[in-house]
């Protein structure tokens, strides 16, 4: 079964985690010095926040799988997105260790879909996101979120 994953920037972890907390009535799964993580069943989402690594508010949106199976669905199904899709593979990321790629929606929204295997001790340090830097900031560490390019717009305009 899949989940929904989002991830947040935020200024200060100790509130926000406070604000999170009494939302979703359930304290986080995972607290780090710059991170925390709900993995809730209702609604069915892996929800995280950080500081530190991007910018504030939405960071990016994810579908978190629970097998190779649904992995490789899910990557189908992104490959036929008419967007670059970056394959990042086997990576440490969020504290945890997965398999995974990313791509963004026409509005250049980030999206990842990704199965997670393990937990790790640091937020990410995998070599691969110097490979798939496209920009200063994903260059200069910011682990989760590579920018992707946003796919080419279809159409004339907003409306028609």
């Amino acid at each position: 079964m899949k989940r929904l994953h989002v991830h947040v920037g935020v200024d200060d972890l100790p509130t926000s985690i406070g604000f999170y907390s009494t939302l979703f009535a359930a304290p986080p799964t995972v607290v780090q010095h710059d991170y925390a993580k709900w993995m809730l069943d209702d609604p069915r989402v892996n929800f995280a926040i950080s500081t530190g690594h991007a910018g504030r508010g939405v960071e990016h949106l994810g579908i978190q799988v629970e097998t190779a199976a649904e992995l490789a669905d899910v990557a189908t199904r992104l490959a036929a997105a008419d967007g670059p899709v970056l394959d990042e593979g086997a990576t440490t990321c969020c504290y945890a260790r997965s398999t995974k790629a990313w791509i963004s929606d026409p509005q250049g929204v980030v999206w990842e879909t990704f199965l997670t295997s393990g937990t790790a001790v640091d937020y990410g340090s995998s070599p691969a996101l110097a490979r798939l830097a496209t920009s200063a900031q994903a260059a200069a560490g910011a682990c989760c979120a590579p920018a992707v390019a946003p796919a080419p717009a279809s159409g004339t305009g907003c409306c028609g």
